[in-house]
């Protein structure tokens, strides 16, 4: 034991390097091995190799996705919902309904999602909060079998305490209640309001809830996912998180404005299906019956709208988001609007949106002139230039910020839901959107950013070069951290 002693106390320079040479270059090893972005493998393998013991830590703790690569299977383990009436309900030609170049997209995101483009259902655009929380909180109150919520933001606030307390009234009166939250979207209020629901006997739970002492470890893989669904058979999706600012009765003329969407007919199953892949997965408790996934449904609405649901996330699903938008892109023939909150597209984005500009196709892309995130607006401003000299058209809202993430395409397709275009979105996050293959939801989106692209203003090279230089080396400094932010 002496000898032990003596031989770490004499060596344990040489035993240190031999340690951090050997972490460095399993982390190394493991990052190049297991990155698919050459970027992310590069930057991992120089963090690693130039902090030779902090690198091997930091990696360790933020750069391993420890994601369950198989999870609960989306389809077979929740096919309660009879095939004979998928079929019947299955949509195998969406020109009629949007436009003949959308056949192309479709086939795309055939093989993307593993959902398929259901038809007869109907969903109607809801506006800020106004007009979505009464609409969820009067699903709630007439709710008679079961409840599912999921949201990354649930405040305990005035809102969130009206929605609990239904919650709380509705498991009272016998409905089966499951409300699941993100960790870190739980931590926006305090105290947080699943004490409440908790102590109303509501089955809660916290998606990816850190592991005690490495509180970094799931840092960046948050469920960014808003879904309710009523019975099995009516239900409610878009960017919407709750909480009280988005009502003008209690925010005022600071109110945030943002986009949802109610929604009945097949696609609930696909809803259902989602929320009780990521229940299971977070609470081991499989959801099934008919309270759940019913047999029986309301009569279908007739021809009604085709829809398509589309997850993504940190997992096997990485990167659908990103494929259906590069398809819708390059099957543009007239217009593209978008409007996002948090406009951070990747390369391939940029280059897939110059591309489309270049074709002759106006592309006009809504930002906020208020983000509520500075950090955000930001690395924003510092690559619109990349943009804009490819004939992009970028426009700064007035008024207050607009949370909305809004995609649509030559007035006949549309892309709702969850997924902001920045790097979180489109590789941390887990999402949910939705493609619409119709022409009146299109419009009627299109007219609203239209309406929005009437109150803005155009950026131009010009008035990005006249900004200070202090201020455009802050932008481009906060840019670099933009897959981070």
């Amino acid at each position: 034991m002496l000898l032990f002693d003596e031989f770490v106390s004499h060596y344990w320079p040489h035993i240190v390097f031999a340690i951090s040479i050997a972490a460095s270059a399993a982390a190394a090893i493991h990052a190049a091995m297991t990155k698919h972005d050459v970027r992310a493998a590069i930057g991992w393998v120089g963090v690693v190799i130039f902090s030779p013991l902090l690198g091997p830590l930091l990696y360790f703790v933020v750069g391993i996705n420890r994601i369950r690569k198989v999870r609960v299977s989306h389809q077979r383990d929740h096919a309660i919902y009879a095939e004979e009436v998928i079929e019947r309900v299955l949509v195998t030609d969406v020109a009629q309904v949007s436009a003949p170049q959308f056949a192309a997209q479709k086939t795309l995101a055939d093989h993307v999602s593993r959902f398929r483009v259901l038809g007869f259902n109907r969903i109607k655009l809801l506006s800020g909060g106004d007009e979505t929380y009464p609409a969820m909180l009067q699903a709630i109150q007439s709710a008679e079998r079961s409840i599912a919520l999921q949201s990354y933001i649930f405040d305990h606030d005035q809102v969130g305490c009206e929605i609990a307390q239904a919650l709380i009234d509705a498991q009272a009166r016998g409905v089966k209640v499951r409300v699941l939250i993100d960790s870190v979207g739980s931590k926006y209020s305090r105290p947080p309001v699943t004490r409440m629901l908790l102590d109303g006997g509501v089955v809660t739970a916290l998606f990816m809830r850190p592991v005690i002492g490495l509180k970094l470890v799931y840092a960046n893989l948050r469920s960014h996912r808003k879904i309710l669904i009523i019975d099995g058979v009516r239900g409610f999706t878009g960017g919407m998180n709750i909480r009280e600012s988005f009502v003008t009765a209690i925010a005022k003329k600071h109110v945030t404005h943002d986009t949802h969407f109610q929604v009945d007919g097949p696609i609930i199953h696909q809803l259902m299906v989602n929320f009780a892949h990521d229940w299971t997965f977070t609470t081991q408790e499989k959801l099934s019956g008919t309270d759940w996934f019913p047999t029986e449904w309301p009569p279908f609405a007739n021809p009604g709208v085709p829809l398509r649901c589309v997850p993504s996330g940190p997992d096997r699903t990485i990167g659908s988001t990103h494929s259906v938008l590069m398809g819708a892109l390059s099957v543009a023939q007239t217009h593209v609007r978008i409007q996002s909150p948090y406009f951070l597209p990747d390369l391939q984005l940029i280059a897939a949106l110059s591309t489309t500009a270049r074709r002759g196709v106006v592309v006009d892309i809504v930002i906020p002139g208020a983000n509520n995130l500075k950090l955000v607006n930001a690395a924003m401003m510092a690559q619109l230039d990349q943009l804009i000299q490819t004939g992009c058209r970028v426009w700064r809202a007035s008024g207050n910020f607009d949370h909305s993430k809004l995609f649509t395409v030559d007035g006949a397709w549309s892309y709702i839901g969850s997924s902001n275009l920045d790097p979180r979105s489109l590789r941390l996050n887990f999402e949910l959107d939705i493609e619409v293959y119709d022409r009146a939801l299109a419009q009627q989106l299109g007219a609203r950013i239209d309406d929005t692209i009437a109150r803005s203003t155009l950026i131009t090279l010009a008035s990005l070069t006249r900004l200070p230089f202090l201020t455009k080396l802050r932008n481009k400094v906060v840019w670099l951290a933009s897959p981070y932010l």
